[in-house]
């Protein structure tokens, strides 16, 4: 099911003062990209526990997502909880994880991660490029992003969609909203902080490496 609570103000109005755009771009690359090599080294150590125990350090991960929103004002504290939340990201798809690797082995989570990587700065590098800005699309992709947690939930119990075709839906939103995201980055932040803008990238990034390891590990399975 696909994580989606976004960071505010793709919503709502100003919530910080303007930031450069290039001293932006470095301050949330290098948050994210810290973010991610600590979910993915949770991942990893923890690919063995029990998926009640990955349950329990979601719901964690979720009310650290509420909190960092709720002391975004607090850059420090905000960024403290954002790396707390990313290791809780790790532990909750640790299991996952380890669940890919022991029916596939490690190279379908490694081609995922790769290719995540690899198309988020191709989305990027397009927004850059050629100044796409699709913010104005922003509210559609979420009305679809809702819908799609809805579907997930509902398929939890009363299974009605493939699970591929799920992680495709989820792929394409998400990479819109990366398009959005870096649209945003591109002008400044549209009043976000450096932190809340990462967390909105970091949450694309996971969501986008969900649906690439159901789609790769479908493949592998029909093999």
């Amino acid at each position: 099911m696909a994580y989606g609570l976004q960071p505010q103000n793709r919503y709502g109005g100003p919530v910080a003062p303007a930031v450069p755009a290039h001293s932006m771009l470095a301050q949330v690359l290098g948050i994210t990209a810290l973010g991610l090599c600590v979910t993915a080294l949770a991942a990893w150590l923890f690919q063995d526990l029990s998926p009640g125990i990955g349950l329990m350090a979601m719901i964690l991960g979720l009310i650290l997502l509420f909190s960092i929103y709720a002391v975004r004002r607090n850059e420090g504290l905000s960024l403290l909880l954002f790396y707390a939340f990313t290791f809780c990201e790790g532990v909750g798809i640790a299991p996952v994880i380890g669940q890919y690797v022991r029916a596939f082995g490690p190279d379908v989570v490694v081609n995922a991660a790769l290719t995540t990587g690899l198309g988020m700065f191709a989305l990027a590098a397009i927004v850059y490029a050629t100044g796409l800005d699709l913010r104005r699309f922003q509210g559609i992709f979420m009305i679809a992003l809702l819908g799609l947690i809805v579907v997930g939930i509902v398929s939890m119990f009363v299974r009605f969609i493939h699970p591929e075709t799920y992680a495709w839906i989820t792929l394409v939103i998400f990479s819109g909203l990366v398009l959005i995201d870096f649209a945003r980055l591109r002008a400044g932040g549209d009043g976000l902080t450096p932190v809340l803008m990462a967390t909105s990238i970091y949450l694309d990034a996971i969501n986008i490496f969900l649906a690439l390891l159901q789609i790769f590990g479908g493949r592998r399975a029909s093999d």
